[in-house]
């Protein structure tokens, strides 16, 4: 079982080092430390592993280290960087080992270019040697990039030539979108294997500043200062633990403190049901920084990130999660408003940025997504964006017989309006309405007002409001449906569907990702017995089929 959870002290890969509001992240792989005893992880190259931590110090830097402004992304091996993804590892996996993999390090890289963008905590990078594939999409995650001019040391994306894939981790993307190489440099750049070096890779636009060997670590430190001079980050705030998630695994069960996941193996599906707090929110700033980790917004965060992480690389076969939720949805906004309240505070917009990462994680999720609304439940605000997220809601008409509660109600929040865009830079309600735009500003109307099904359904918030007698045929049978199709085709026809509207780097990155590792990855010209990712390191050609399709 690939577990996500870990800590510094467990870092076997990377050291992260605090000095004021500078800080460095070391990468520094050991070789015999992959996953799996079957390849060894030579010149700084990396698996799932290697980036399990570097997502945990990425998290840790923004909630520990409020101070830190600025972070250098540099390698503790002499004279080579990062040779990317391991070329063994990959040969050697099962597809969807891969492709969760990949997935998994781009949301990681974006999750870097987030720390930036809205966390200014701007992340550098210092390349002192070979920077290789996914060595070098690392560093383009990265809003500058400073490297050594001694003749050898060059950056490259030689995935191509060598292994007849793609940089899987948005390097094509990041090279085009957002360093804004040439298209015919970058053509040329991405098919040759000995990458660019020098002065070159500055006028290409490849990295932003060289400089001899001997002045590497002074200049990205003077270019790390002159950013985190720019920063809002508060300079003595005192950061948040983040202590070690409990999980309790029985059976088919999977149970945190607020929230818990049942698994119907005979369908399929997994159904996770998120329980809303069970307290008001604390009153005012500091016993929001004082209750840290356990205030429900940040702790209900890190339990179903890990969550989605966990079902993602260990239940494969379950490809339908269904969210239900329980408790008070008048508390849950209480919540929402101290969010909303205190929006102002370090640690209160990292609360936001997180959840809002974590619920992209459920957009770009391979997996079919129903909300089950019920009495009982508390979609509000925060929560009504798990089912706004949904490819279809259900929520009951009225009562189920003999059940004295409420009926099921909504509740929309200032939370649902913008607070946690999707990859194509828009709320779950905008993309739900692209075609009438005009309903956004008519649902802020209904901001705190409980929803009956009927005018959930009237305001296009939910897709269906079986009564009764037809609620449990009616959920039956689609998730019974769903367990019928094909994955394959659920899983390009969900991804096509869900990010309707604008382009984004971001949106493209998942996209044509995805499109590309679910077909180039199994095609025999990369994969096939005599193809190149397969023979890479054996001194054997690939054979390729020649026909383009």
């Amino acid at each position: 079982m690939i577990d996500f959870r870990t800590d510094p002290a467990r870092y076997r890969h990377w050291r992260l080092e605090v000095d004021g509001d500078i800080a460095r992240l070391v990468m520094d792989v050991k070789e015999d430390g992959g996953l799996q005893p079957s390849y060894e992880m030579k010149l700084n190259s990396y698996d799932l592993g290697v980036d399990i931590e570097l997502y945990d110090a990425v998290q840790r830097l923004r909630f520990e280290h409020p101070e830190v402004k600025a972070v250098i992304l540099a390698s503790g091996k002499e004279r080579v960087f990062c040779a990317g993804a391991n070329i063994r590892m990959l040969s050697l996996s099962t597809h969807h080992h891969k492709v969760n993999f990949c997935k998994f390090t781009n949301e990681t890289r974006n999750s870097i270019e987030d720390a930036t963008e809205h966390s200014r905590q701007v992340y550098l990078t210092a390349i002192n040697g070979a920077c290789a594939g996914g060595g070098y999409e690392l560093a383009l995650a990265t809003d500058y990039i400073v490297m050594a001019d001694d003749g050898n040391t060059a950056v490259s994306l030689p995935e191509l030539p060598l292994l007849a894939v793609l940089p899987g981790t948005g390097g094509l993307t990041r090279l085009t979108d957002k360093r804004k190489v040439r298209r015919d440099l970058a053509d040329f750049f991405c098919s040759t294997e000995e990458g660019v070096k020098g002065r070159r890779a500055v006028d290409w636009r490849l990295v932003d500043e060289v400089v001899p060997r001997s002045r590497l670590e002074e200049t990205v430190r003077a270019r790390a200062q002159e950013f985190a001079a720019r920063s809002d980050r508060p300079s003595g705030a005192r950061g948040i633990a983040l202590p070690p998630l409990a999980r309790r695994i029985e059976g088919e069960r999977i149970a945190y403190d607020h929230l818990e996941a049942e698994i119907d193996r005979d369908r399929g599906a997994v159904h996770v049901t998120v329980k809303g707090p069970a307290a008001p929110p604390p009153d005012g700033i500091a016993a929001i920084h004082a209750a840290g980790a356990g205030f429900w917004p940040l702790a209900l965060a890190r339990q179903l990130d890990d969550l989605i992480l966990h079902l993602r690389s260990n239940e494969l076969e379950c490809g339908t999660w269904i969210f239900h939720s329980s408790g008070d949805a008048g508390l849950v906004e209480a919540h929402d408003r101290a969010l909303v309240d205190n929006a102002g505070d370090w640690l209160v917009r990292e609360i936001q940025l997180y959840l809002k990462r974590v619920l992209k994680r459920i957009d770009v999720s391979s997996r079919s997504v129903f909300t089950l609304i019920e009495p009982g439940s508390c979609f509000c605000g925060t929560l009504l964006e798990l089912a706004l997220a949904s490819d279809r809601s259900y929520m009951l008409l009225g009562r189920f017989e003999g059940d004295n509660r409420p009926p099921a109600s909504i509740r929309l929040t200032e939370m649902n309006f913008g607070r946690y865009p999707m990859v194509n830079g828009l709320s779950r309600l905008e993309s739900r309405f692209l075609a009438e735009p005009e309903r956004i500003e008519a649902l802020k109307a209904e901001i705190a007002r409980p929803l009956d099904a009927e005018a959930a359904a009237e305001l296009g918030l939910v897709t269906f409001i079986p009564d009764d007698i037809d609620w449990e045929d009616e959920v039956r049978i689609a998730i019974e449906e769903r367990a019928a199709f094909s994955p394959d085709g659920l899983t390009g026809m969900e991804a096509n569907l869900r990010f309707g509207g604008p382009e984004t780097m971001e949106s493209k990155i998942f996209s044509r990702l995805s499109a590309w590792q679910n077909w180039i990855f199994q095609r025999p010209n990369a994969a096939g017995e005599k193809g190149a990712l397969k023979l890479y390191g054996s001194g054997q050609r690939a054979e390729f089929d020649r026909r383009r399709v």
